[in-house]
């Protein structure tokens, strides 16, 4: 009898092929829009996450999220390391720039400046050049997104492709000469804007002369110390704003959805999605039931029990199902796949969010499937007969 049910099911094309594609199209979207959103997301804790070596993070009390830092005098970062419990405690500046370029174009930038003798805080993973060579002079580190992207030296022919940022090109930087050194991998921003790394004290120089120039005091803990503790304890004895990696990650991400649509919006794509799915999943499936009603006619005169008839139908939505999510997840994850090395903002996919994506379809074919059995299991076997 199954070996029936899918030939039905396969014998009409018309109505197979626009359950699947109903299917595999709600699928796309939500898998798609979520994906995109998470990546987005990931963007906020960027500076966080590709930062290895502090536990702590010092800050003004104002401070909102990482992008929302309030300067504070340099001061502050010795007593900070007069708390008990900090290993050590490094000064850190993340400021926004304008970069020109070569042919005279400004480009605005993330400038993030780390310890000058240390060079905690600089990037973890460097595609060329090293870390040492910012302490040449007037050296700059680069992201790879900014050099192959907004910060690519334009072509000399209108209309031509720009050609990446490499060591040796020069940049200016409020009218200082910057020298790329290295090229450096790292989470974009969530404007998307180019990071360029470099020491502390060089930083401040490119930055506009203010009285309070430090923006975050990058701290560790010592051995036999927690840093939940610490934290606190610097907040009490400083006044400052301390947290640790993971609690700055946690309010970066609060601000983010309570203080911007980004939820809103990706997620009525998502619900637009799932019930056009539904929708047209649902009627095309009803009607595909309807037109072989004389067939499920046949076998309830023939005494097939009705366990088996709803089996059948069952059968026949799982498959359509897993056929348009296979299809759907395969779309996204070639689309996924072919954005990965983009210096645009990427999708992530994960086991959770097509687990949630599977879980939704699987919703959406049953439902479909509990209608259509729903209309056999009221037919009379008679009707077969009739005419």
């Amino acid at each position: 009898m199954f070996r029936v049910a899918l030939k039905m099911l396969f014998g009409d094309r018309g109505k197979y092929l626009g359950i699947v594609i109903g299917i595999a199209l709600a699928s796309v979207l939500m898998i798609n829009q979520p994906g995109i959103m998470i990546s987005i997301l990931k963007t906020v804790n960027g500076l966080i996450t590709d930062m290895s070596g502090p536990d702590l993070w010092v800050m003004d009390p104002m401070v909102k999220s990482v992008d929302d830092a309030k300067p504070m005098m340099d001061t502050q970062m010795y007593r900070v390391r007069g708390v008990k419990g900090v290993a050590w405690a490094l000064p850190f500046y993340r400021g926004s720039q304008k970069v020109r370029m070569s042919n005279g174009e400004t480009v605005q930038s993330v400038i993030q400046g780390m310890d000058d003798a240390t060079l905690i805080g600089g990037p973890t993973k460097l595609l060329k050049g090293r870390l040492e060579d910012l302490r040449q002079p007037d050296s700059i580190i680069v992201d790879k997104a900014g050099a192959e992207g907004r910060l690519a030296k334009p072509s000399a022919i209108p209309g031509g492709k720009s050609t990446p940022l490499t060591v040796g090109d020069t940049l200016e930087i409020n009218d200082k000469r910057a020298v790329v050194v290295g090229i450096a991998q790292a989470t974009q921003t969530f404007a998307s804007q180019p990071t360029i790394y470099t020491t502390y004290t060089r930083a401040k120089s490119y930055a506009t002369s203010e009285r309070k120039m430090m923006t975050y005091v990058l701290a560790k803990t010592q051995d036999g110390e927690t840093p939940e503790a610490v934290a606190r304890r610097i907040t009490k004895e400083t006044g400052l704003m301390a947290l640790t990696s993971e609690e700055f990650k946690a309010k970066n991400l609060d601000f983010m959805i309570n203080h911007t649509s980004i939820i809103v919006n990706f997620g009525f794509v998502v619900l637009v999605g799932f019930i056009v799915g539904a929708a047209v999943t649902g009627q095309i499936f009803y009607n595909f039931t309807l037109d072989n009603l004389r067939h499920f006619g046949v076998f309830k005169a023939m005494g097939t029990p009705d366990s088996v008839l709803r089996r059948m139908i069952l059968l026949q939505a799982l498959v359509v199902g897993f056929i348009g999510f296979g299809l759907g997840a395969g779309i996204t994850g070639l689309f996924a796949y072919m954005k990965a090395d983009s210096t645009d903002l990427s999708m992530t996919l994960n086991w959770q969010l097509l687990t949630a994506s599977g879980g939704a379809v699987l919703f959406i074919v049953l439902m479909a499937a509990l209608f259509s059995i729903r209309k056999v299991m009221k037919l009379e076997p008679a009707i077969v007969f009739k005419g």
